[in-house]
């Protein structure tokens, strides 16, 4: 994996990042546990858990990204 500094913070980010914005409408949490372990272990770092990209909001799901 490839990393990139994050500005002046000496963080080192993963150059792929990890979009979550399934999780809660389109993926069960086990899914989810099972695609982050798989991220993880592939060296990505860079985790974005923004849900409001591809699907409007609903009131039922709303938040369970960030869970």
């Amino acid at each position: 994996m490839k990393f990139r500094k994050l500005g002046d913070s000496g963080i080192d980010v993963s150059l792929i990042g990890f979009g979550t914005m399934t999780w809660g409408e389109q993926n069960t949490e086990s899914e989810a546990h099972e695609q982050i372990d798989y991220a993880l272990a592939a060296g990505v770092n860079l985790i974005d858990a923004a849900e409001m990209y591809p699907v409007p909001p609903r009131p039922e799901t709303q938040g369970h990204t960030e869970q």
